[in-house]
């Protein structure tokens, strides 16, 4: 009966394969993975992950199947400033890869001068991000969030609304450009659109791949990766004084993340307990699409990958520095965030000595990875 079993699954599977055109007489090798890659071979080279142990295949959009040659369209497109009306700015100019892809400032500013009212994200492992941007609960894909900067007016960040026709017309009139995108849409007439723009813009970003830090070194077995200091922070941050992980957990130090082996999707946000001061429109967080009071001052715990470099913090850059930062969670919040309630429940004083909050510094420090924001991949080509 067993062999009965086991040439039955034989034939299943050769016939499964010969209706996915995998039999070596109807398709060659390469075709074939290809195709198990998701990328037809008409669509261009597959982008092959190298991701870290422990991370995760990446869930890319069925729509937009991520090809070399469109992650090498978007690395020109993302450090292009004619993507800004004035030619002042690119995608780069507030997400620069020594800051871990954020900019270092309070708030960012945009290409006519105007502040945005919120600090920068950093793009470290943003593939995984299950929601884009501080609070939006519906910006789900980066194909969309691209869409923000380039042509939104509140605020004017590069400023091309309504300046499609001319954004289209600088990269059509630029003869390097012409190749990169009939080789990055070869399927398409005219591969020149802005749906392309963001497509390619989105295949970039979501090669930002973070991973290599002193504390995933450590992780794999190099016990010299850390020092003593950061071990102990360590401990303090997966502890249940301190009680970071809840919001800061997993592979990617958040507690909001999308691959492809995500059974539900679990959209959470988060009170921090900063002075209601910190929350008023344009900054009240989800409350901005909900309008529930008790949704103000609510926002996606970020990523802490790469946090020593992404100073300023919180959603307004309103704590200067990682101490600061320990120094707001020890004391359960700022001002009258102690009291306010909406804040989180893992929001609450804890007491550490000063040597402790010291120690969880410089384990924070240890997620830092200066491959990343050193590799040439991931540089400005111009």
């Amino acid at each position: 009966m067993n062999r009965t079993i086991m040439f039955s699954l034989f034939i299943l599977l050769l016939f499964q394969c010969t209706q996915l055109g995998l039999e070596k007489e109807k398709s060659s090798g390469s075709e074939g993975l290809l195709l198990l890659l998701g990328t037809s071979p008409s669509e261009g080279t597959p982008y092959i992950w190298d991701l870290p142990a422990g991370f995760p295949l990446p869930k890319i959009p069925s729509d937009n199947p991520i090809t070399v040659e469109k992650v090498e369209l978007g690395k020109f497109l993302f450090y292009d400033t004619r993507l800004s009306e004035n030619e002042t700015q690119s995608c780069g100019s507030c997400h620069k890869q020594e800051n871990a892809f954020t900019d270092g400032l309070t708030v960012s500013v945009g290409s006519t001068g105007q502040s945005h009212p919120r600090n920068a994200q950093h793009l470290s492992n943003v593939v995984y991000n299950l929601r884009q941007t501080w609070a939006n609960p519906v910006l789900k894909k980066l194909e969309d969030q691209a869409r923000v900067p380039m042509f939104g007016d509140n605020p004017v960040e590069l400023g091309m609304k309504d300046r499609e026709d001319l954004l289209l017309e600088r990269l059509t009139n630029d003869p390097d450009y012409i190749p990169k995108f009939k080789a990055a849409f070869p399927n398409d007439q005219n591969p020149f659109s802005i749906l392309n723009i963001t497509k390619a813009l989105s295949s970039f970003q979501r090669t930002f791949i973070s991973g290599n830090s002193a504390y995933d070194r450590y992780q794999a077995g190099d016990l010299s990766a850390l020092s003593a200091s950061a071990i102990r922070g360590k401990n303090l941050f997966f502890g249940e004084r301190a009680e970071c992980f809840h919001c800061h957990g997993g592979f990617n130090f958040t507690d909001t993340i999308l691959h492809t082996g995500t059974v539900f999707e679990e959209v959470t946000f988060h009170n921090n307990g900063l002075d209601s001061s910190r929350f008023v429109s344009p900054n009240g967080g989800l409350y901005e699409f909900t309008t529930k009071e008790t949704d103000r001052g609510k926002f996606r715990a970020p990523s802490l990958r790469n946090v020593e470099l992404t100073a300023p913090y919180m959603h307004d850059g309103s704590i200067p520095d990682l101490l600061s930062v320990i120094n707001h969670y020890a004391n359960g919040g700022t001002g009258d965030g102690t009291t306010n309630p909406n804040r989180d429940v893992f929001v609450r004083s804890f007491s550490l000595s000063e040597s402790e909050k010291q120690d969880l510094v410089e384990f924070l420090k240890s997620l830092t990875d200066t491959e990343f924001t050193t590799n040439p991949k991931f540089s400005d080509p111009f």
